[in-house]
Order: structure tokens, then sequence, then C-alpha cells
């Protein structure tokens, strides 16, 4: 049985994992993080991604937990509304197409637990070599057959195997964050955007009335030097770029309080390869698109199922496939975040891009 390491318990990882497991590989899927990831975002499932789930058996489950938005509005300043539809939102789309919105750590949850696989928590890859042959943070030593990078943006894998982040990253003009707070807007079910000078966000309840996320972001033309593991740097950021926008002094507040505050740029990973001897990149670890493209979600999925299915069928050519399968798909969604920039791809472009696979 040969072994493979996963770096990353988000969406690409236990995704990966499951598939492995049923080719019989013996997985281990490690994860910074001391459990699994509260917050996030509302993510998107379209095209090939609903095909993934529907043959991991969870698309039912998936449906069942979709966002349930009536519809979204955008503010100015002072709140006083400039737009309103009750037929789609910026997030998710139009309600009559067959796109499935969720929210990420509802999606991870359900992803996790049809992995089938060994999961460590609160643990990382400390060095790696060209044999397989792996030192974890906490002391740990093991040699596996591939090590599979899934740990997104600032993927740790990708920088020990192919070398610094900023020869891979490339900044999109923008930042943004989010974090879970009570819903003292009192918002059902509704998505509500604003903007003021370079800085802004939404905010949007679901399910839950009693709590809603909130997205701070703003322009930058230059990457921001800064930690991307010091929250309270990060929060500052936010402080300073957005005390202008609508609500800003009780979001601002909310957002120092906040235990699931994430923060990061928008950018796109762009790469000649995403293997290397026994090292493989999944998800936004190797082809982050942005959340401007909202297919981060799917190409990760997707992707999984892909680096799975070839070394199912034959290790020996597994990555070369992998990567010829997935460079078209990749290429049509990353081109969706600079489409429109600012306002979204066109609904067509988003369609044709979920559907640019062929899953065998």
């Amino acid at each position: 049985m040969m072994k493979v390491l996963v770096s990353g318990a988000s969406v690409g990882g236990p995704v990966l994992a499951h598939w492995l497991g049923r080719h019989g590989y013996d997985v281990t899927v490690v994860e910074r993080a001391p459990a699994p990831r509260k917050g996030g975002q509302a993510v998107d499932l379209r095209g090939a991604a609903l095909t993934v789930a529907a043959r991991m058996g969870v698309l039912a489950e998936i449906e069942a937990l979709r966002t349930t938005m009536r519809g979204m509005s955008m503010v100015d300043r002072d709140g006083n509304e400039t737009m309103r539809s009750t037929e789609e939102t910026f997030s998710g789309g139009r309600f009559d197409s067959p796109d499935v919105e969720i929210m990420r750590d509802d999606l991870t949850r359900i992803l996790v637990a049809a992995g089938g696989a060994r999961h460590v928590y609160g643990d990382s890859i400390a060095t790696l070599t060209e044999d397989g042959g792996v030192t974890f943070e906490s002391g740990a030593e093991d040699c596996y057959d591939y090590v599979i990078g899934a740990d997104g943006l600032h993927s740790n894998v990708r920088r020990l195997a192919f070398g610094p982040e900023s020869r891979f990253v490339h900044h999109l003009g923008t930042y943004v964050s989010i974090f879970t707070t009570e819903n003292f807007l009192g918002l059902d079910r509704w998505q509500t955007w604003f903007g003021e000078g370079g800085a802004g966000g939404a905010v949007f309840s679901d399910r839950d009335g009693s709590e809603m996320r909130v997205n701070l972001g703003f322009e930058a033309e230059e990457p921001i030097d800064y930690d991307h593991r010091d929250l309270d740097a990060q929060r500052r950021l936010v402080e300073r770029r957005c005390a202008r926008v609508w609500e800003a002094p009780r979001l601002l507040e909310a957002m120092w309080k906040a235990d699931d505050f994430y923060f990061d740029a928008m950018a796109q990973v762009r790469m000649e390869h995403w293997t290397k001897g026994r090292v493989a990149l999944v998800g936004d670890a190797g082809y982050c698109a942005s959340p401007l493209s909202g297919q981060g979600t799917s190409l990760a999925m997707v992707g999984a199922y892909v680096l799975a299915e070839e070394l199912g069928a034959d290790p020996a050519t597994a990555f070369a496939r992998y990567e010829e399968r997935m460079r078209p798909f990749v290429a049509a969604n990353q081109a969706l975040a600079l489409e429109n920039p600012g306002r979204g791809a066109a609904p067509e472009s988003v369609q044709r891009a979920a559907n640019a696979i062929t899953l065998d």
C-alpha cells in the first residue's frame, strides 16, 4: 500500500484523501490549524465540481446546507439603498442557476467526514526531501511515496519543493478580510454591499439569523509587506483602510472581537509545473484563481479528483496526465478574475469555465 501525505484539510485535501483512499492508498492529512477552521466566505460549486460531489456521495448533503439568500442590495456611505435584487447575489449568482452556494466551513465539515483518512491537526511539514522524507514541526519523521500540497495561497509545500512564494504569487490589487459576528444589523438571508473611496465590503446572514459574516476589503496597487500569521497587524491594516465605510465603527469593533478573522490578498498563483519529483500541488497552492473568479473551490475539488484518478490509473504517468488535463481548466477559470475586475465575469463565461474539463 502506497503512502501519501496531504498537507491541508480545507477543500482539496479532503477530496484528494477520499479518492486516493478509494484507489487503495494509505493517506494522512496534516493541517497546521489546531482544529477544523471556522468561518470563511460563501463558496460556489459549479459544473464539474458538482459532478465530483455527486460521485463522492455528498451532493445531497451539500445541497441541504446551501445558502438560502433571498437577495442583495447596495448602499452608500449613509446607508441609502442604491440597488436591490431578489434574483441574484454577487457571491452566488442567479438563483435559477444549477450552481450550489454553501458556507466554506459547512463544506469543509462535509468533505472531511467523507475523506476517510487520518487527520493530524496542529502540525505542519518542516523539511521535505526529494525521496519523500518528511520532518514535521512536532519533531516526528516519516517517509512517503507522494507528498501533496493542498495548503492554500501561502503553501508551505510549494515553498519547500518549488521555491519562494514571490516567484509564483501575482497580486491583483485588492485585499479582503472576513469574519463572523452577531447579526446586529438584523439581516434576514440577505446580502448588503457597500463601498467608499477604494474600500468596501459586504455583510450577509444565512440560515442562522443570529450571526452574520462580514467582508471588509480595500484596493492596493502594490503588494503590502505583512506577516500573514500576525492577525492583529492585519486587523490594523483593515481598520486604517476601511475607517470611512458604511457602519465602520460597529463593523471594526466586531472585527477585533471575532475569533475567526481571516485576511489575505486577492492574488493568483501561476506556475509552469505543479509537480516535481514525488510532490504535487492541488487547488490554491498550485493555481489559485483568487476569490474574484468565484471558482477556487471548484478548482480545488476537480483538481483533487483528477490527480487521484490518474494516480489510481497509472502512478508512472499520473503527474504528467494531471497537468495535461488540468491546464485548460485552470487557464479558463483564472481568466474569469481578470475579465471584468470589480464587477465579476459574465454568467456565460463562468458557466463555460466551470465546464472546461471532462471527467471520465
